[in-house]
C-alpha cells in the first residue's frame, strides 16, 4: 500500500542459525534404537546402562552453521553423514536441576543437523576421550520457537511430531520424534545438571530421531546402512559426497513448517 513499509520475499539462503554461537552445544542420544544400530555398525556393544543413563557429548559451539550453509568435506574417506535432531535452547540452569522442574529451563525449540564423520568415530572413541574430529560444525534450522507454539504436540518433555529427512530429493525418513524418545528433554536436563550449571543460550540436542518401525525410515545414513547389512549382508548406500543434498524439516498437524528447513549441500573442501 502507498505509504506502507517495503516488503520482499523471504530469502532462505540469507538466514543464519538462530544463535550464531553458543556457550555450550550438548548433544544427547535419547533414542535407544539409534544407539543399538550405530553400535552394531561399528562392532561395539551398547553400554550396560543403555536404558538408565543418557549418553551425551559436548560439541563445538563457537561456529554454528546456518540452515543453508554448505557442508565442507575435505576427504570422502571420512564417511560424512547427516543426523536429524530436535534441540532445546536452555535458560540459566542451576546445578542439581531436577526432572520435575526442568520445563522451567527450556526457552526455545529448533532443529539440528548434527554432521558426523562416521569413519573417524571408532579410532577416536578407542582413545577413551570421546568425539572431536568426527564432529564438525552443526547446522540449525532458521527459526526457533517457544514451547507454547508446539501446543499439545509437546508432552512430558518430548515433541510428538514427525521429523522429515529428504536426501538427494527423496524422502528417507519420517519418524515420530516423541514416542520412542527414551530419555526426554527433562531427563537430559537432570542428567547434565548433575554436576554443572548452564548459562542461558546452551543448546541441548535429542540425538538422532529414530523409530523401530522400518516404514518410518531413517534420520541418518548410518542407520540406513546398518539396516541394509541386516537385510542383505552388505551396505548399499554410500556416505555423503560432494553434490549430495539433505533437507530436514518438521511439520505440524496442519502441514505448516514449524522451524523452517535445513537445506544443505555437500561441497569439496
Amino acid at each position: 500500500e502507498r505509504g506502507g513499509a517495503a516488503v520482499a520475499p523471504l530469502a532462505a539462503e540469507e538466514l543464519a542459525a538462530p544463535l550464531p554461537r553458543a556457550y555450550e552445544w550438548i548433544d544427547g542420544s535419547a533414542y535407544i534404537h539409534h544407539i543399538e544400530l550405530v553400535r552394531k555398525a561399528r562392532g561395539a556393544e551398547p553400554p550396560e546402562t543403555l536404558t538408565t543413563d543418557p549418553l551425551v557429548y559436548q560439541g563445538g559451539s563457537g561456529v554454528l552453521l546456518g540452515p543453508t550453509d554448505d557442508i565442507v568435506l575435505r576427504d570422502e574417506a571420512w564417511g560424512l553423514d547427516f543426523e536429524a535432531e530436535v534441540c532445546a535452547v536452555l535458560g540459566d540452569t542451576p546445578q542439581g536441576a531436577r526432572r520435575d522442574e526442568a520445563h522451567r529451563h527450556i526457552r526455545l525449540f529448533l532443529l539440528a543437523n548434527d554432521v558426523t564423520l562416521r569413519n573417524l568415530v571408532p579410532a577416536e572413541l578407542a582413545k577413551g576421550f570421546g568425539f572431536f574430529c568426527s564432529k564438525p560444525a552443526t547446522a540449525f534450522s532458521p527459526f526457533a520457537i517457544t514451547p507454547d507454539e508446539l501446543g499439545d504436540a509437546l508432552r512430558d518433555g518430548r515433541v510428538h511430531l514427525r521429523l522429515r529427512s529428504t536426501y538427494n530429493g527423496a524422502l528417507v525418513g519420517d519418524p515420530e520424534a516423541g514416542p520412542e524418545m527414551h530419555f526426554s528433554f527433562f531427563d537430559l536436563i537432570e542428567h547434565i545438571a548433575r554436576t554443572r550449571s548452564f548459562t542461558a543460550g546452551t543448546l541441548l540436542g535429542s540425538g538422532t530421531v529414530s523409530n523401530r518401525d522400518p516404514a518410518r525410515g531413517v534420520s541418518c545414513l548410518a542407520e540406513k546402512r546398518m539396516l541394509e547389512i541386516l537385510a542383505h549382508g552388505a551396505a548399499r548406500t554410500p556416505f555423503m559426497k560432494p553434490g549430495d543434498t539433505i533437507m530436514i524439516e518438521m511439520l505440524n498437524r496442519s502441514g505448516e513448517s514449524l522451524f523452517g528447513r535445513i537445506a544443505q549441500r555437500v561441497v569439496a573442501g
